[in-house]
């Protein structure tokens, strides 16, 4: 499994037009192939800041999500809503347990 952890600061004002495409990326990534989870969230100690959590089955499929032409899309739009770059960590996973 692959986990994709990112998150961007959003400039004063823009947060409300950030949260909207990120969350209809959100809901358009979840039907691709291979998406195992994929959501954004409000950093509860910085409001500006959004946190994206992603579980793709595998590398491949993660490919694919970025070569996707609404992926490419998604960035642009997003990054010019930012006070800062994007920041984004890929990491290779196995689970090891469910529930608590």
């Amino acid at each position: 499994m692959i986990v994709v952890l990112g998150s961007v600061l959003v400039q004063p004002g823009k947060l409300e037009q950030a949260l909207a495409l990120s969350q209809a990326h959100v809901q358009r990534s979840r039907k691709e192939p291979g998406c195992i989870a994929h959501a954004v969230h409000i950093d509860s100690e910085n409001p500006q800041r959004l946190v994206f959590v992603e579980r793709w089955a595998d590398q491949a499929a993660l490919q694919v999500h970025f070569a996707v032409p609404e992926s490419g899309q998604f960035v642009a739009a997003l990054t010019g809503l930012l006070s800062e770059p994007p920041e984004m960590t890929v990491y290779a996973a196995e689970q090891l347990q469910s529930g608590l």
